[in-house]
């Protein structure tokens, strides 16, 4: 019996001893912490925008239990900057305890507001430092970001409701109250310059009657469910032009998401669309790269304008979410572009219209996900709720020194619902086309490949040998089969490439003159 209760006694003081150990069994630490970075880049961002969270980890390689006595922000209370640590957010932390070859992280977030501080050329560096300790055992962990300044559009909330204003829009001279959140441009608003990014919430709409001009160099950034809305008898002219260094495109405009940090640089769907609306008009994009939306450019109706109602040249849309370049019954000229990376369909020419596009490059190497539809579409039909066809005339759909491929194959669809009451009228020439059909899935007149008057001087199935096609870099290389393709006619009327080159003597298919790569 003795011995059983030495052992019990032995027993519940190992018990009391182990419960009690973490609480006198942390020592102070003496500045041999070891961090996952010496510094934390928080990326650019735009003024009273909040960051992402970045994380740090701290590390105790030691073999005792340790207690940093201080975790804090070098600016306090005034700092910027804000800290989670061990899951406590605040700007200052004591006796924060990390076991014996253990780790902690740390969060970091941060946002700024550039007219508090001193701003170099609208861009102002803020810095500070994450402190562990104190004295002869201090060491510091720093922390960069880089605030732009921006000009801000965006619609207004009622102080009382929190109810969010909505585009009020005239529609054949009825007035239409929407759900869209957003609002007209104000008179001041109609001209985008490159001195200063533009940050747009909600819809930004061009007033019936009014033009917005957009200069070249201008960065033009909308936050999520975002976008510009073109509306009757208003033009959208962005004067792009050609930039002499390919890497900072100082001339070209650019539309994008206003997440800066570059693990947004290529994420589809981050913004809605630009959206020309029926009855606009005269609208022209020039040397301009679109991106990381949900559709690059929604044009809708006036297939018989006089003048077409969207021309665009010379530009890039890459990385949305749905289509890169949506016509329904509209007009569209198109020169020089290059579509990529969409998760439905490149360029779709639907429900009819006329569509004029020459030395351009409509490719698809999404990635993402499952894709059900190819680079190209042409139709002439709408489907409603119920599956009822509405169609309209396809009057035109040309396709001249252009490539269209991707990875997957066929990789261009001509969809026609046949009536006498329609005409669908569409040719391919002189283009680098992808569509393989060893099942004979397709058949019929518009899949005659024999048929010159619809598809002529044309080369199938053979690699366009393009420079890094997941990256979007589409420019061709010496062994592409699109070289010297290109028909003298159509080289003429659109003399130079993308990049300025020119391809008169020698004309390549496609947006580009190709080039040896290194």
């Amino acid at each position: 019996m003795k011995r059983t209760l030495y052992f019990i006694s032995c027993f519940a003081l190992l018990l009391l001893w182990s419960s009690c150990r973490k609480d006198f069994d942390f020592a102070p630490s003496t500045g041999s912490l070891e961090f996952s970075k010496d510094t934390i880049y928080l990326d650019t961002l735009f003024t009273n925008i909040g960051s992402s969270t970045y994380n740090l980890k701290v590390y105790n390689r030691s073999d005792n239990d340790i207690s940093i006595p201080n975790i804090s922000l070098n600016r306090g209370e005034t700092s910027r900057y804000r800290l989670n640590v061990d899951g406590n957010a605040g700007q200052s932390f004591t006796n924060v305890e990390i076991q014996a070859k253990d780790s902690l992280f740390i969060f970091v977030e941060t946002t700024v507001d550039i007219e508090d501080e001193v701003a170099i050329n609208n861009e102002f560096l803020y810095t500070d430092t994450i402190n562990f300790d104190v004295g002869s055992n201090l060491q510091t962990v720093a922390l960069v970001t880089l605030i732009k300044d921006a000009i801000f559009i965006y619609p207004d909330r009622d102080n009382t409701t929190g109810v969010i204003e909505t585009l009020v829009l005239n529609i054949n001279g009825e007035v239409v109250e929407t759900e869209i959140q957003g609002r007209e441009l104000l008179p001041s608003e109609l001209n985008f310059t490159n001195e200063k990014p533009y940050v747009i919430y909600g819809y930004a709409a061009v007033p019936n009657g009014e033009t917005l001009t957009v200069e070249a160099g201008a960065r033009v950034h909308f936050h999520a469910n975002s976008g510009l809305l073109v509306s009757e008898n208003a033009s959208l002219q962005v004067n792009g032009a050609l930039s002499t260094n390919q890497e900072l495109l100082e001339n070209e405009v650019i539309f994008e998401g206003d997440r800066l940090e570059p693990a947004f640089a290529n994420v589809p769907g981050q913004w809605g669309t630009i959206w020309l609306f029926e009855n606009s008009i005269n609208n022209s994009i020039n040397y301009t790269t679109i991106k990381n939306g949900t559709i690059g450019l929604l044009s809708d109706g006036n297939a018989d304008a006089p003048v077409d109602k969207l021309t665009v040249r010379n530009s890039q849309v890459y990385n949305f979410s749905n289509y890169g370049i949506l016509g329904r019954n509209t007009s569209i000229l198109a020169e020089n572009v290059v579509i990529n990376n969409t998760g439905q369909v490149s360029f779709a020419a639907t429900l009819g219209g006329k569509y004029n596009v020459t030395h351009s490059t409509i490719a698809n190497y999404w990635n993402s996900s499952f894709r059900q539809f190819p680079a190209l579409l042409v139709n002439n039909f709408v489907l409603d709720a119920e599956g009822t066809a509405f169609l309209a005339n396809l009057t035109e759909a040309n396709f001249n020194n252009c490539i269209i491929y991707g990875n997957d194959n066929p990789e261009f669809l001509i969809d026609e619902i046949q009536d006498d009451a329609v005409v669908f009228n569409f040719k391919f020439t002189n283009c680098l086309l992808r569509f393989e059909d060893p099942n004979n899935n397709f058949t019929g007149a518009n899949y005659d490949f024999t048929n010159i008057s619809r598809y002529e001087n044309n080369v199938f199935n053979q690699g366009p040998d393009f420079r890094l096609p997941f990256e979007n870099e589409l420019i061709i290389g010496a062994n592409s089969n699109a070289n010297g393709i290109g028909n003298s006619t159509f080289a003429t009327q659109v003399p130079q490439d993308l990049l300025g080159v020119n391809r008169t003597t020698s004309s390549d298919a496609g947006a580009y003159q190709h080039i040896t790569f290194e």
